[in-house]
């Protein structure tokens, strides 16, 4: 495995809708596993392709909850439930937190990484990451959509 670069606010790869993934191979679950590695390295819950320079729809999250390591292929929010404004941060946007108001609840749908198709339903932080992951999918971050936006440590 290795450590990939994290794509800073400001690069123009943020901002591009990414491509849907025809198939997985070897070099998709690679990459899989460095971003997954990545994200751990930097103290992250999630982190989406377009957030080390490739323009594929493709998120890992890991909320440290009983799902554990999540591997989204090509995933769709299917539907939403509710709304909560909490706080937000990325690695894409260091020290900048925001709040962000999210549906409560969502079902996704995507492929895993063996191309098998999964629906999840989603409560809590993991519904708001997987929002939040897959707005990078859709050239959004956060702070684009954040009501108020402030420095230092998330409060």
């Amino acid at each position: 495995m290795a450590l990939l670069e994290v794509m800073k606010a400001g690069n123009p790869a943020l901002k591009q809708i990414s491509e849907p993934i025809e198939r997985v191979d070897k070099k998709l679950k690679k990459l899989m596993d460095d971003m997954a590695e990545t994200m751990y390295e930097n103290d992250g819950v999630g982190l989406a392709a377009p957030q080390v320079g490739r323009n594929i729809r493709l998120v890992v999250i890991d909320c440290q909850d009983e799902h554990g390591l999540l591997e989204l292929i090509n995933p769709v929010i299917t539907y939403r439930e509710g709304a909560v404004v909490d706080t937000e941060g990325c690695l894409s946007v260091p020290d900048i937190y925001g709040e962000v108001e999210r549906a409560a609840k969502v079902k996704v749908e995507f492929m895993n990484r063996r191309g098998k198709r999964q629906h999840l339903t989603a409560t809590g932080l993991l519904a708001r990451c997987i929002q939040h992951e897959l707005d990078h999918l859709e050239g959004r971050l956060f702070i684009d959509i954040a009501t108020s936006v402030h420095r230092g440590s998330q409060s």
